[in-house]
């Protein structure tokens, strides 16, 4: 049974940072790429950061770039969100996810994403 579990999240002020983990387990073969999108209240659910199966390749929403940071090992099945310089508005639900096997290179887009955390929750209060 595939499973992504989602640890890492919590309360913090602006300008703090957090480290979000994903645990995968359960994948025959590997993961291909994965992801981090977040769901605001009230609001579509947005991609963040992406990075591929070797993790040579990384994506990043323009409103993260030069903030967060995106890591996999891949040894120990687990990917990474380093988030600095957190503001208000990056409060949100924050999903991991993963493309599949098939599916090494990075995505922006939700629907392109087969496997889902239950996700963790970021609040970054002003």
């Amino acid at each position: 049974q595939v499973q992504l579990v989602e640890s890492g999240g919590g309360l913090v002020q602006t300008g703090g940072s957090l480290r979000l983990s994903c645990a995968a387990s359960g994948f025959t073969g590997n993961t291909g790429a994965m992801g981090w999108l977040r769901q605001a209240p009230g609001k579509e659910r947005d991609f963040v950061a992406s990075i591929s199966w070797s993790g040579r390749t990384t994506d990043y929403a323009d409103s993260v770039k030069g903030r967060f940071t995106v890591s996999r090992d891949n040894a120990k099945n687990t990917v990474y969100l380093q988030m600095n310089s957190l503001k208000p508005e990056d409060t949100a639900v924050y999903y991991c996810a993963a493309r599949g096997r098939y599916n090494s290179g990075t995505s922006k887009a939700p629907w392109e994403y087969a496997y889902w955390g239950q996700g963790t929750q970021v609040t970054v209060s002003s």
